[in-house]
């Protein structure tokens, strides 16, 4: 499976589950199907700007930099290696991504902070964002196209 799809579902695991340590990561990437080692894992908590917080003051978990609402360009690099194509329809945008990114893209909608958009799904490939009316939506899929391919 591709490095895309590995920290993908590396963000989804920590934003279900309280992960204290880089070997129950790797374990519960191995579970979830991706052979991975605790080297590469500790490659990708980096690339991804991955903190650990205190959940009650003793025990402590991965969690994604919340610093501020900025997007970084290693996030941003995941977008543009993971996205194929984004068009709209009336008022929703279309996202399609290489199998398996689908949530970078999504967390990419997410990040931005536009409130014309109502809500987001992202399935294996393909993104669907409902915005408020047409042009928002014209004016998302631009800004997603800036990013993705300029």
């Amino acid at each position: 499976m591709t490095r895309n799809a590995r920290q993908g579902k590396i963000l989804e695991l920590i934003d279900e589950k309280d992960i204290e340590t880089q070997e129950e990561l790797v374990k519960e990437l191995q579970n979830s199907g991706f052979d991975v080692t605790q080297a590469t894992v500790s490659r990708d908590i980096k690339e991804l700007g991955l903190i650990k917080i205190s959940t009650d003051g003793r025990r402590q978990k991965y969690t994604r930099e919340r610093t501020d609402n900025t997007v970084t360009s290693k996030f941003t690099d995941m977008f543009r290696h993971s996205v194929v194509s984004v068009d709209y329809a009336i008022n929703i945008v279309v996202i399609k991504t290489l199998s398996g990114s689908a949530n970078v893209a999504g967390m990419m909608v997410d990040r931005i902070k536009n409130s014309s958009v109502l809500g987001c799904v992202a399935g294996d490939d393909t993104v669907f964002a409902v915005l408020r009316d047409k042009q928002s939506a014209e004016e998302l899929t631009e800004k997603l196209r800036e990013i993705a391919f300029d």
